[in-house]
């Protein structure tokens, strides 16, 4: 054997490669790599935190709508009710205005009951002698103011009182040096009032 052939033989046996080793050479290494998916959730790691960012969000702003409505349910039911509880109260101011204004007038008629029974006796026995029923009619109109009092009502207006445009009503003007200037002289009407509230004005002749 010659050179040429050991050296042919000696480069066939490095040139050929133990199985083992070619399987280990050819086979995929092993790098941790993931499915699909995880690649691609992996991938978007930002997406799916904004997602859930997202949902979160619609969850709270769902929840903020239901107590809304919640909310707008419970004034609604409490208009509701007010506005039956003042109509109630209308209702009962009304009834109770009334019962206080015929009250009022049966207090009235009572004080003015004895009064008008008089003027008919007057009238009825003294129409034969007139001079009895002036006395009747006098004694009836003295017992006038003390009758009033009692229903909280005043009579004002007399000659010499000065006048009082709140509660008095020039009719008419006299020009007389004798008198003091806006001095009453005349009562044609005198006036009324029930406490403080004047109810008629006292017509009066007033001088210059």
């Amino acid at each position: 054997m010659n050179d040429n052939e050991i050296t042919k033989d000696g480069d066939d046996k490095m040139e050929e490669k133990d199985p083992v080793t070619e399987a280990e050479e050819t086979a995929v290494p092993e790098t941790g790599e993931t499915s699909a998916p995880e690649k691609e959730k992996k991938a978007h790691p930002k997406g799916a935190a904004d997602t859930k960012k997202l949902r979160s969000s619609l969850d709270a702003a769902e929840k903020k709508l239901v107590d809304a409505e919640n909310k707008i349910e419970e004034l609604n039911d409490r208009y509701l009710r007010v506005l039956a509880e003042y109509d109630n109260f209308r209702k009962r101011s009304q009834k109770d205005r009334e019962l206080a204004r015929g009250d009022a007038v049966a207090d009235t008629l009572t004080g003015l009951l004895p009064i008008i029974d008089n003027l008919m006796y007057a009238q009825k026995y003294g129409g034969a002698d007139p001079e009895k029923f002036a006395e009747g009619v006098k004694l009836i109109l003295d017992s006038l103011p003390g009758t009033l009092e009692k229903m909280s009502v005043s009579v004002f207006g007399e000659a010499g009182e000065t006048f009082d445009p709140e509660i008095h009503n020039a009719v008419m003007h006299v020009d007389d040096e004798s008198y003091d200037e806006g001095e009453i002289v005349e009562v044609l009407q005198v006036g009324y009032k029930y406490k403080d509230k004047v109810i008629r004005h006292a017509m009066v002749k007033v001088a210059n």
